[in-house]
């Protein structure tokens, strides 16, 4: 009872449980970014003193530096934490780089003031939008700043509580995660849907309730058949954003443009006068890929007049490779369709033509 705490013992217990929830994160495959610090606090522990901070980071760096899911996050919005100063975030990056001899991915979240994410101790940037309106479009001015991975943790939330920060759409987020994807960003998904037990998903987890999960498993499903290293944006019109097939020099066989919330009734094409390209139409609200045939030259792309759409094109020498991707994924999940069978025969037999000739 009380905040009358000993800052020089341990609870083992307290840290077991936190490395069993680790090791659950690691056994589904998903990395387990630690917020060490954090401002919400009403016991105390964020405003001990430096030799406490310290006994405690180090602490936590024997036990967890193990593992290896583990990201280091140094704080939690950390500029709200006014006990603290840049000397001190600077002291704690220090014993993580002294301490942590498997150099683990390190950085710090911010509410409303970045970081200074060039600083070299620091692998990515771990950012929360600061303004009302943008946060994924403004990816590619980040990675020119910082020149390092760009990760949003925090892109608003899907929900509808008071607050701004979590009360955007289904489409919006899956919308910003597609932005955030074309433009070479690592976008985070979170929920705060009101509930009759009154658990928000964003604090507890539980059960999720929102119509953008599936969207971004889509997206993740898109993501995983770009051949090579995945994308990188590319320049593009001023009314879409593009990405292509990562390479140097640059790749010219497979795009991704995304029309996000403008919906063109057709768009124009051309990259030179003898590749043929096979053109695919994503509707990533509906998550439909529909054949838009194979074309050459200057060639025009109809589409639905709706919003969230994309067109993607794939050069020849690369659609046979991306088939074979897609189905040795169906294989690992245990089916393959007739539909997926009769598209990768007919592509093949194209395919084999146009090299006879």
């Amino acid at each position: 009872p009380g905040n009358d705490w000993d800052f020089t013992r341990f609870n083992p217990a307290h840290f077991q449980h936190i490395e069993k929830c680790i090791q659950a994160l690691m056994n589904l495959g998903i990395e387990a970014d630690l917020i060490v610090m954090h401002p919400y606090d009403r016991w105390g522990f964020s405003m001990m003193k430096a030799e406490d901070d310290d006994r405690y980071w180090k602490y936590v760096l024997a036990r967890f530096s193990a593992y290896r899911n583990v990201w280091w996050s140094l704080a939690n919005e950390y500029d709200l934490m006014h006990e603290k100063t840049l000397s001190d975030w600077e002291r704690y990056a220090g014993i993580i780089c002294e301490k942590d001899p498997y150099h683990h991915l390190r950085s710090i979240h911010n509410c409303k003031a970045y970081y200074d994410y060039n600083l070299p101790w620091i692998t990515h940037c771990s950012i929360q939008r600061t303004e009302t309106y943008r946060s994924s479009e403004l990816v590619n001015e980040w990675r020119e700043k910082y020149h390092k991975p760009v990760i949003l943790d925090e892109i608003c939330y899907e929900g509808n509580i008071q607050f701004g920060w979590g009360n955007i759409s289904g489409e919006e987020m899956t919308r910003r995660f597609w932005e955030a994807f074309c433009r070479g960003g690592y976008p985070g998904h979170g929920e705060t849907y009101l509930s009759p037990d009154r658990i928000l998903w964003w604090s507890h987890g539980g059960v999720l309730h929102g119509t953008s999960p599936d969207r971004i498993r889509f997206l993740a499903k898109i993501m995983e058949e770009t051949p090579g290293l995945g994308v990188e944006p590319m320049p593009c019109k001023w009314d879409e954003v593009a990405c292509r097939a990562t390479g140097f020099p640059a790749r010219k066989d497979y795009f991704i443009y995304y029309y996000s919330f403008m919906r063109p009734g057709f768009r124009d094409f051309y990259f030179d006068d003898t590749t043929e390209y096979q053109v695919e139409i994503i509707d990533t609200w509906e998550m439909t890929v529909t054949d838009g045939g194979i074309h050459k030259g200057k060639f025009r792309v109809k589409l639905p007049g709706k919003e969230y759409m994309a067109v993607r094109e794939i050069a020849s020498s690369e659609v046979i490779t991306i088939f074979i991707q897609k189905a040795q994924l169906c294989m690992q999940l245990g089916f393959l369709s007739i539909k997926f069978l009769n598209r990768f025969s007919e592509f093949v037999m194209i395919h084999i033509r146009i090299y006879e000739k």
